[in-house]
């Protein structure tokens, strides 16, 4: 489906024209319209399917029709760390490229005093959209520097990505200050119970999109060993001791974990460093900076990084124990094999989550090549078939769907169907952001 066949104005078909943007990626495709008719939407998708273009794109349409106040925050979108931040305001620049009536600032942690005025005095001229990370918005609520109580829209993006950091109860404060009438987006790679219990809380009758998440690249090689949990560290080390040591990511379900392996590496002289939600801002961008540097060798870390963090160089993606599901699986081992490098990815299987592992084959369709342990370290549980029948799919659709969107006095339509004649124009500003790559 192309742009064109939707009700996007033509200030904004513009902007994708000159950035060669024609057809819909999936998840475009079933937002857009559903934003566009003001319903809150629940997507389910991971980076790179282009879910930021899925909910600016009509949002900033509506908002340059016109119809909203002027001096007012219209829009907020949240996101769990600075880098995505910085990532949504490059795309906003890129799609706002024609919209003259539109203002955005950004809101995030980590800097001088001078981006903290910039910030004061981006929201005090009544910024339309505010992209946000939420230690910072609230920071700015808490001292009275802005108003969200007549704002329309509301995007939360990487949802479960801010549960896992911690940021539950700072995401509900904000969301009391929201008016009910406000349009609520919801984005999440993955779908826990705790994610789907937030927007439970948080979303009115929404249209729930998911996309199925892609397979793993062909150039990582995936491998498994079969093994009780205290043969865990003894086969790193066997691993460590058979190459280089460089550009390694160990992932963990739980920060205890990290820390613990992290000390215990640490104790056999691995230059490694840790990352998970006990740390500030601050620490994690100096760990990251740390590490892509290649000041540090190993990087143990909770599925933080396992999304949003664009770092090409990593040589093996080791999974210490077995992911929760499909989804989490593809976004760790996607850190590895990047930009035309090949790269491992190793799992440990203990006998608790055989069962796990092998829902993940399921979803891979085939089965995960079983490294022997090395010699040394004892015998491995036997790798039994599991022959659970469990369906974890979800039909996409309303959750008991009313048949009519909140938001009807705002729906628009007419001036952006089927787009103008494009002239030419001079180019739209690029954008980095996670949205729909140009055709070749």
């Amino acid at each position: 489906m192309k742009f064109e066949e939707t009700y996007l104005n033509d200030n904004i078909l513009d902007a994708l024209y000159d950035m060669r943007f024609e057809e819909m990626t999936p998840i475009q495709e079933r937002c857009i319209p559903e934003i566009l008719d003001g319903y809150d939407v629940l997507g389910v998708a991971q980076t790179g399917t282009g879910k930021t273009a899925a909910y600016l794109l009509p949002i900033l349409s509506q908002l340059d029709d016109g119809g909203f106040p002027k001096d007012a925050i219209n829009c907020v979108v949240m996101a769990p760390t600075r880098e995505l931040a910085q990532q949504i305001d490059q795309a906003m620049q890129g799609f706002g490229y024609y919209l003259d009536g539109v203002s955005s600032v950004a809101v995030y942690g980590g800097n001088d005093g001078s981006r903290y005025e910039q910030e004061l005095r981006g929201m005090r001229l009544g910024a339309d959209v505010l992209i946000a990370t939420p230690g910072r918005l609230l920071s700015h609520l808490k001292v009275g520097n802005l108003d969200l109580s007549r704002c329309s829209f509301f995007v939360l993006d990487e949802a479960d990505r801010m549960l896992d950091m911690g940021f539950i109860d700072d995401i509900m404060k904000i969301v009391s200050q929201l008016p009910q009438s406000c349009q609520r987006i919801m984005f999440s790679a993955t779908m826990p119970p705790k994610i789907r219990e937030l927007a439970v809380n948080l979303l009115h009758d929404p249209v729930e999109v998911k996309i199925a998440v892609s397979k793993p690249a062909e150039k990582i090689h995936q491998s498994a060993y079969v093994c009780y949990e205290p043969q865990k560290l003894k086969i790193i080390n066997h691993i460590f001791k058979q190459g280089d040591l460089q550009r390694v990511i160990i992932f963990s379900g739980k920060k205890e974990k990290v820390k613990d392996v992290a000390r215990q590496l640490k104790q056999m002289n691995i230059n490694c460093d840790q990352m998970h939600s006990d740390l500030t801002q601050q620490e994690r961008d100096e760990v990251m900076y740390r590490f892509k540097a290649g000041q540090t060798d190993v990087l143990v870390a909770t599925d933080i990084v396992a999304r949003g963090i664009d770092i090409d160089d990593i040589r093996i993606v080791i999974n210490y124990d077995v992911p929760h599901d499909a989804e989490d699986y593809v976004h760790r081992i996607g850190r590895t094999a990047r930009a035309d490098r090949d790269g491992q990815a190793i799992t440990f299987v203990s006998d608790t989550d055989i069962a796990r592992f092998q829902q993940i084959e399921h979803f891979l369709g085939k089965e995960v090549e079983k490294t022997p342990l090395p010699e040394g370290l004892g015998e491995a549980p036997e790798y039994v078939k599991q022959n659970k029948n469990q369906n974890n799919s979800r039909r996409n659709g309303r959750w008991n769907s009313k048949g009519n969107g909140r938001h009807n006095n705002h729906k628009r339509g007419g001036k952006g169907k089927g787009g103008k004649q494009k002239g030419n124009k001079p180019k739209g500003r690029r954008n980095d952001g996670d949205t729909q790559q140009p055709k070749k």
